[in-house]
């Protein structure tokens, strides 16, 4: 992973992001003048996205608040009409906070519905990402006044409401257009419900150096191919289809559909070849469907395993939930090949996960839904980053956890959360093409877990390219 690119996909957490702030301090960059400049940026996000208008800007008692005195004093400047309302008692304000308090001449009102009159713009200055309880009262109700009205809202740091750390809700939670957030993004931006009420997110350079990166040692990153593009597999003119590796797939008696399109997929994104081992009834059905594709009888998988030109293994797609399945999957960890495992290979192990996890490592790649995640592992406390997290470090191997905000996880503590999957990929047989896409990447020898990022990356990008009603073979043919 490319340190430059990692660092600028960074995901830091609530109390990364304050020490963040304290580093920078320490580096000379007063806490007035990263609150100067947050507020100047909230102001600009402002600006840039509505004409002069009436803008009510809701303070509240914190830092959060204090960006919001800025924003107003420069909105104003600009030519907005500007009231700001205050959560609490300007007295009560310290430090920063209070020092852009007093530098806002205007009037600063109570906590009131009123304040919502006629405004044509809310800046949301009320709670950053560090709130760590329920929103209630008249916080609560003045937000449903200010839903109903659907007057537009830009945010300072996260919406208020939202857990900057798991972006779950807390009570209530605005739904924004826009999300002001600085240096770097934090969990709640990326990950679901919080990331759908952050609208766009925007990540502002307030002059924090990006020295403060190293002695935090951030291990979270949000997809791009910045992070795996210089992994990525190369050809050159001595290359052939056995150097680009051979995908070994398992096939189930009856869903044949699913181990096709994960052969096809692999082949697709590059594997030289694969072979699908299949039961008898459904080898006759194979045959007669994906020329390129190689079928062979299931009783050859022992055989083939043994062969080293077969480097990578896919088992799950249309396997079949059963003992035989698990078997297979035992057989594949100790001939030591590269192992994607998906759907009935995973949930083959659901009465038993330690005969699982006890055998894998870090080549396996486990890409489990939500479903299939808590028959393994269970109810894991945290959010889905941490989830994930304690699942590839109990398992030791990759564990890539599907949704619209799918993290992969390393054993050693790294995760990416990837952002850019539309929800029309929710259709039957995408994972297969997921597990298929993993499988070619490693086969021509791409890292397990820059392999998965990559693939959840492209698979999301195909989709966006083919658009609503897409089908699970519109992803592959969209592979480039």
């Amino acid at each position: 992973m490319n340190k430059a690119q990692a660092d600028s996909r960074a995901i830091l957490t609530v109390e990364e992001s304050y020490r963040a702030d304290a580093l920078a301090m320490q580096a000379g960059v007063s806490g007035e003048r990263l609150m100067e400049a947050a507020g100047w940026a909230v102001a600009h996000a402002a600006w840039t996205r509505f004409t002069p208008c009436r803008v009510t800007v809701l303070c509240g008692p914190g830092n959060n608040g204090g960006d919001g005195f800025v924003a107003a004093r420069f909105l104003e400047r600009r030519g907005y009409c500007v009231r700001v309302g205050l959560l609490g008692k300007a007295e009560a304000l310290t430090g920063d906070a209070a020092l852009m308090a007093s530098r806002w001449k205007g009037g600063i009102e109570p906590w009131s519905p009123a304040l919502l009159e006629r405004a044509d713009l809310v800046i949301d200055a009320v709670f950053g990402a560090g709130l760590s309880r329920p929103v209630d009262g008249d916080v609560a109700a003045l937000f449903n006044v200010l839903e109903q009205n659907d007057t537009p809202v830009i945010a300072i740091d996260v919406p208020s409401g939202v857990d900057g750390n798991s972006g779950q809700v807390l009570g209530t939670a605005l739904s924004v257009v826009a999300t002001v957030t600085f240096f770097r993004k934090k969990p709640g931006h990326v990950l679901l419900p919080g990331r759908s009420l952050c609208g766009e997110v925007v990540v502002a350079d307030i002059g924090t150096p990006l020295s403060v990166l190293d002695p935090i040692g951030s291990t979270c990153f949000e997809d791009h191919p910045g992070l795996w593009s210089n992994s990525l597999p190369k050809l050159d003119p001595s290359s052939n289809k056995y150097s680009r590796g051979h995908v070994l797939l398992l096939s189930g008696e009856s869903m044949t559909g699913a181990i096709r399109l994960a052969a096809m997929a692999a082949r697709r994104t590059g594997a030289g070849l694969a072979t699908v081992a299949a039961p008898a009834k459904a080898a006759d059905i194979l045959r007669g469907a994906d020329a390129g594709t190689i079928i062979t009888d299931l009783d050859r998988f022992p055989e083939l395993l043994a062969d080293p030109r077969y480097n990578v293994v896919v088992i799950g797609p249309g396997a079949g939930v059963s003992a035989e399945t698990r078997h297979h999957v035992q057989q594949a960890l100790a001939a030591h090949k590269t192992l994607i495992l998906d759907a009935d290979g995973l949930t083959s192990f659901a009465s038993a996960p330690s005969n699982l996890f006890q055998r894998t490592n870090e080549r396996v790649v486990m890409t489990p839904h939500e479903g299939e995640f808590k028959r393994l592992w269970g109810d894991v406390p945290g959010d889905k980053i941490d989830r994930t997290r304690t699942a590839a470090k109990q398992a030791g191997c990759v564990v890539l956890l599907k949704g619209a905000d799918t993290v992969i996880a390393h054993p050693d503590g790294r995760a990416i959360v990837n952002t850019n999957a539309p929800p029309w990929l929710a259709t039957a047989g995408a994972g297969d093409v997921l597990a298929g896409i993993i499988a070619g990447y490693c086969a021509q020898g791409m890292d397990s877990f820059m392999a998965a990022a990559a693939s959840v990356w492209r698979h999301g990008e195909c989709a966006q390219v083919r658009g609503k009603n897409l089908l699970a073979e519109d992803l592959i043919e969209s592979l480039q």
